[in-house]
């Protein structure tokens, strides 16, 4: 499975894509939903097992939710609720400040949220797919029906400070350059 850049990458790549081609209609607020669960979404049960298996707390709770959400569909049954009702309101607040610029004025409605929510959970698992062996390898089956490896995620915590800086580094470049106050800027 790809990393978390690609995932990002691709998911900003295709959302600017769509709001250059929608005049409009496909929103940065579209856009930034739609990579954040592309990015980040499915794999937050891995993510909270290598996390309690790092600080060795919680280890069984973490391992329980990383098989229950990293599944295209209950990720969405599970998580897709919640995160519309919390989206929405990010989206309302953004406007509201004028942290985020929408052509339309108006914020994300919960169905909106909850259909990009499912958008981003089935292109990361797109991405998933097409770069492992038509799906088909060892790795990737073990995977996805244990959540995890045998013992300790062997992922290097270094490794994910630094991704996740350079992720948050570009949501937060997205979010300034599609600001109100960058386009005044702009324009004057």
């Amino acid at each position: 499975m790809p990393g978390p850049g690609p995932h990002m990458m691709y998911a900003l790549g295709s959302s600017i894509g769509l709001m250059s081609t929608s005049n409009g209609r496909f929103s940065p607020h579209h856009s930034l939903v739609y990579s954040i669960n592309a990015f980040f979404g499915p794999d937050l049960g891995s993510f909270s097992e290598w996390f309690t298996s790092t600080i060795g707390f919680a280890h069984s709770f973490g391992s329980t939710l990383a098989e229950v959400i990293h599944d295209p569909f209950f990720y969405i049954l599970i998580l897709g609720l919640p995160l519309s009702f919390l989206y929405s309101w990010l989206s309302r607040v953004f406007l509201h400040r004028g942290s985020l610029d929408s052509i339309s004025g108006v914020p994300l409605t919960r169905r909106q949220c909850l259909l990009l929510i499912s958008a981003g959970s089935l292109s990361h698992f797109f991405l998933d797919h097409l770069f492992e062996e038509n799906g088909h390898s060892s790795m990737y089956t073990w995977i996805l029906s244990t959540g995890w490896w045998e013992n300790r995620a062997p992922v290097n915590p270094d490794a994910v400070v630094v991704v996740g800086f350079l992720c948050t580094f570009l949501i937060g470049g997205f979010i300034y350059i599609n600001s109100i106050e960058a386009f005044e800027l702009e324009v004057h």
